[in-house]
């Protein structure tokens, strides 16, 4: 059987680092797909368990020299939720830990530093430090105070020396091979200069003592540490979504058993419990309310700041707050099922996926570790061989090692993908695919669906025209009257509106159903007939007085009813399915940003031409079945254009699937969440212009990342390789080589985090 597991994975620093994971994963027998996310060090693994155990797969990473951990999926029951927190909990303490690394790293860095090079500014020095009196003292102390900050940062001579003697060379492996050479010849130098102190060559020893690098050694390693540490501080933050969403759901919570109000486990509720919420408490899972009426924040799913009325008949969501009032609902979606933790599946399963755009990511840091290596080792060569000197090789060379480590690249995708996914997440927008984010800005055309994207779903009374001598009430009385009796969807608003206007019904007999046409009954000894004009026509009523109105309401996209008795008709009532507030507002947006605007119906022409023209869209295509609106996506596609379908999920669910992004609007049916890429948790299709513009701030956001990473690198590698040194003097010193090189990858972090800025439509 297959199965998708998560394990958490520790000791990944760059792109090289999760391709090396990956790959190893990979090869095992029975592994389907594997991703490694960098960002969230965690790495997701299909496999079929029949041929493969967990420890397999554990044993397959740790040979790499990383660490990996089996989770929990973080959905909800108590046993994942605490797996979520022990997540949480792993990285608080490896940010911990690089957190003490940091101080014992600087701690003994900045004395090696004033050591090293305070003679030179004239900063004050005990006698016996100065070189020019005791050269041995003064370069034995530093090696002593180096060795702290090489133990605390022992990992990445581990790592980097590990996978170097595998040739999958990493980040590790240049941070390694840079400070470690500094460190080497610096050991060599004190020998040196011993040896120059046992023979009396005064040259000799004031050439190796202008030839340490322990400081150089200390304060790369000092300053990665303190970027890896600052970058996992920003990292934290691109991940709070999910974080959040994990806090949201209750513990504990109140049910009834056996006639008795008993507190359970969350974990513990079933379908078909009567679950008791009170004002301030949390909605553990899904439910219908059967008793009592609040007020319930649901901005925490939907991203809508006004809280919902409530009452019984009305479905919840978990995660809810009650603010006011109380009330008992029947559980009927628990655990993994509900709402809350489905759309926790949904962002982490986006945050996890890689965007096409990745790719290229992924192949210049598969080639670019091994091709800096050759480049110092041809740098320092060079150097060489024109006679610059050992001590000005090296130092080009280590340079070139240090600012060339490509963690700003590896990190470019994943940390735009992670903080936007959880923006939309917080905004009631869960994107499935960081794909479908990549996709969704370039689109050409948008298709809609009618009824329940464009509309409510849910036909309401619009008109009510008397072209007799009854008022509208006595009117809107007689048709409800009528259509009391009767078991069609038309007959639903009239009774609403006849209940909302306290307008009492009268006994209606002799009811009759006229398949097609309409229905009649009889109320007080008279014959009434509802439904179109044939059914007037063919039962001796003239319908003259109304046709203009008929036609009128008609092109407006409603559904008008001519009410008529004995030979004489007596007015209309019409009923429409009316546009949501905002989809003409959306539909505007997507026309703004150059958009072609498509409606799908099932209904007839009139209606849909009506719709049309009140939505403001460019085309229609009307009585239109699921296999017909499925072709007319294709015929889009075959035209070359990127086609997003916007539907609700259920016999739009072929059209979503086949469309380049599926739209899914409403509350995440079983059918929305499985055919489509993004699912609006809320029922406006204005979000579905935020989430194009979402698409679009993340890929540009993407883009900017890679930019200046590439930039970066490009820029800093000749710079540090000495490019610039015989025509400007320009030459980049390790230390300032390893700053630089820490700087980008938080700057490409913090450039991420812009996007908790963004605001959506509406």
């Amino acid at each position: 059987m297959t199965v998708k597991e998560k394990y958490l994975v520790s000791g990944m620093n760059c792109s090289s680092c999760s391709a090396h994971v990956e790959r190893d994963v990979a090869q095992l027998e029975g592994v389907k797909e594997v991703r490694v996310n960098l960002l969230s060090n965690s790495m997701v693994v299909e496999y079929d368990n029949a041929r493969l155990i967990p420890s397999d797969i554990v044993a397959a990473v740790e040979s790499g020299g990383y660490k990996a951990e089996k989770i929990g999926d973080p959905a909800l029951d108590d046993q994942k939720k605490n797996s979520a927190r022990e997540n949480d909990s792993a990285a608080v303490k490896e940010q911990q830990e690089m957190k003490r690394r940091v101080m014992v790293s600087f701690t003994f860095s900045l004395p090696l530093v004033y050591l090293a090079m305070g003679h030179m500014l004239g900063w004050p020095l005990p006698a016996v430090f100065h070189d020019g009196i005791n050269p041995l003292i003064f370069a034995f102390t530093q090696f002593l105070l180096l060795l702290p900050v090489l133990s605390a940062n022992r990992s990445f001579f581990s790592r980097g020396f590990s996978m170097l003697y595998r040739r999958t060379p990493t980040m590790d492996s240049l941070i390694a091979l840079g400070s470690g050479a500094a460190v080497v010849y610096s050991v060599f130098a004190i020998y040196m200069i011993s040896h120059g102190m046992a023979v009396d060559n005064a040259a000799l020893v004031n050439q190796y003592m202008m030839d340490l690098y322990f400081e150089s050694a200390a304060m790369i390693l000092s300053l990665i540490t303190l970027g890896k540490y600052l970058e996992a501080r920003a990292k934290r933050s691109t991940s709070s979504a999910v974080e959040k969403l994990i806090r949201l759901r209750p513990d504990t919570a109140r049910v009834m058993r056996d006639g008795k109000e008993t507190e359970v486990s969350v974990s513990m509720i079933v379908p078909g419990d009567i679950v008791v919420i009170r004002p301030g408490q949390s909605i553990p899972v899904d439910g219908t309310i059967i008793e009592g009426h609040s007020t319930v924040d649901c901005s925490a799913i939907t991203g809508e700041s006004m809280p919902l009325e409530v009452r019984e008949g009305t479905r919840i969501m978990s995660a809810g707050i009650n603010i006011s009032g109380s009330f008992t609902f029947r559980a009927e979606k628990v655990g993994n099922d509900t709402t809350l933790a489905r759309i926790i599946a949904l962002v982490e399963e986006a945050s996890s996926s890689r965007a096409p755009i990745s790719r290229l990511a992924d192949r210049i840091s598969g080639y670019f570790v091994p091709v800096v290596i050759l480049i110092a080792l041809a740098s320092a060569a060079f150097w060489i061989v024109t006679g610059a000197g050992f001590s000005f090789a090296l130092s080009s060379a280590i340079s070139v090692l240090v600012i060339s480590c490509p963690c700003a690249l590896g990190l470019a995708t994943p940390t735009a993908i992670m903080v936007g996914t959880g923006m939309g997440a917080q905004n009631g927008i869960l994107v499935k695919s960081a794909e479908a984010l990549e996709i969704a800005h370039s689109t050409d055309v948008i298709v809609l669906d009618k009824t329940g994207t464009l509309t409510t779903g849910t036909p309401v009374l619009t008109d009510i025209i008397s072209v007799s001598d009854l008022d509208d009430n006595e009117l809107l009385a007689i048709a409800a009257s009528v259509e009391n009796r009767s078991e069609h969807p038309l007959s639903i608003p009239v009774r609403k509106e006849a209940e909302k206007s306290g307008i009492p019904l009268r006994e209606a007999t002799d009811f009759r159903v006229q398949f097609g046409m309409g229905i009649s009954a009889k109320l007080g000894g008279k014959t009434y007939y509802i439904g179109s004009p044939k059914l007037m026509t063919d039962n001796g009523i003239d319908i003259t007085p109304v046709i203009g109105l008929v036609q009128k309401l008609a092109g407006q996209g409603k559904i008008p009813l001519s009410i008529g008795t004995e030979g004489k008709v007596l007015g209309i009532v019409a009923v429409a399915d009316t546009i949501k507030p905002g989809s003409r507002e959306a539909v505007t947006a997507f026309k703004k940003a150059g958009l072609e605007v498509i409606m799908l119906t099932g209904d007839n022409p009139a209606t849909a031409e009506g719709i049309r023209r009140e939505a403001g869209i460019d085309h229609v295509f009307s009585q239109m079945m699921p296999e017909d609106k499925i072709g007319v996506v294709k015929k889009l596609r075959e035209e070359g254009k990127k086609v997003v379908m916007i539907g609700d999920g259920i016999n739009d669910a072929p059209s979503l699937v086949e469309a380049d992004v599926g739209i899914a609007i409403g509350a995440g049916t079983d059918i929305a969440l499985e055919s489509a890429d993004i699912v609006l948790v809320r029922s406006d299709l204005r979000d579905a212009v935020t989430a194009l513009r979402l698409s679009g701030s993340v890929i540009r956001n993407i883009k900017q990342n890679l930019f200046w990473a590439l930039i970066y690198n490009t820029l800093g590698i000749p710079l540090a390789a000495g490019v610039f040194y015989g025509a400007f003097g320009w030459q980049l010193s390790p230390m300032f080589a390893a700053a630089a090189m820490s700087m980008s990858s938080i700057s490409v972090v913090l450039n991420a985090l812009r996007l908790k800025f963004f605001k959506r439509m509406g």
